[in-house]
């Protein structure tokens, strides 16, 4: 969904930046495990991260994990455009669109801290877009995100061809 927000905001002429959680763990979060506090920390400079950005009038696309409450609050008091999306799924779902195997690994207890198998995720009180993945197709949620993404912030409509080779790739 991110890569799928990145690129219509690529059609319509926004500058943005994608802050992807894996490939901010391998750099700017490498000194940083899995417990709650190293997840705050975490979430904490993806926030960090995130305003900088938007202080330059860049818009910053944060895909990442964020199991807590508190550290979302803490990072929308921190990022005057922060919209909190939840992609709500089944674990069900996400086991069987999990490419890498990694719910099935959790589950077998190969895998400490993982979010929603043995480390919980406090679901959002009040999310300010809510998409349910579960019942939708990946085109459906991403369609569902960008348009109350544009009902919320005013976002011009992807040019007519670009969405359509983007929904196709």
């Amino acid at each position: 969904m991110a890569l799928a927000l990145a690129a219509y905001l690529e059609d319509v002429s926004l500058p943005y930046e994608l802050l992807d959680g894996d490939e901010i763990r391998s750099g700017l979060c490498s000194d940083l495990g899995f417990s709650k506090e190293d997840r705050d920390e975490n979430v904490r400079r993806l926030a960090c991260a995130a305003k900088l950005l938007n202080g330059r009038g860049v818009i910053s696309i944060v895909a990442a994990i964020s199991p807590y409450r508190d550290a979302r609050r803490k990072a929308r008091e921190m990022c005057e455009s922060f919209i909190e999306v939840f992609v709500d799924c089944p674990l069900k779902t996400l086991i069987q669109r999990d490419t890498k195997g990694l719910y099935l690994r959790a589950l077998a207890g190969q895998l400490e801290h993982f979010t929603g198998v043995s480390d919980p995720y406090e679901r959002p009180e009040a999310p300010d877009i809510h998409i349910d993945s579960g019942s939708q197709t990946e085109e459906e949620s991403v369609a569902e995100l960008i348009s109350k993404l544009r009902a919320l912030q005013g976002l011009p409509k992807a040019p007519r061809a670009s969405k359509e080779k983007r929904l196709s790739a």
